[in-house]
């Protein structure tokens, strides 16, 4: 814990330097998506919400009817 607390020997601009390698060498191992994967994730993912966004608009629909009806009976 004390060590932690101890100033570094490189400075600013050898810590930056080392960073941008430490990037460089890790961009160069990843592997990347094909362009038909991502296409055809994102046509997953733009399906779901709207299949979601169909779900919530049904529950928001049946709940808000469901607290006007509760409403109106507690009125009168």
């Amino acid at each position: 814990m004390a060590g932690e607390l101890e100033p570094k020997d490189k400075n600013w601009i050898e810590n930056t330097r080392s960073y941008l390698g430490d990037i460089r060498s890790e961009m160069k191992r990843v592997t990347w998506p094909t362009k038909e994967r991502v296409q055809s994730t994102t046509v997953v993912v733009i399906v779901s919400v709207f299949i979601f966004a169909a779900y919530f608009s049904v529950v928001d629909r049946v709940i808000q009817d469901t607290v006007v009806k509760a409403e109106q009976r507690l009125i009168k």
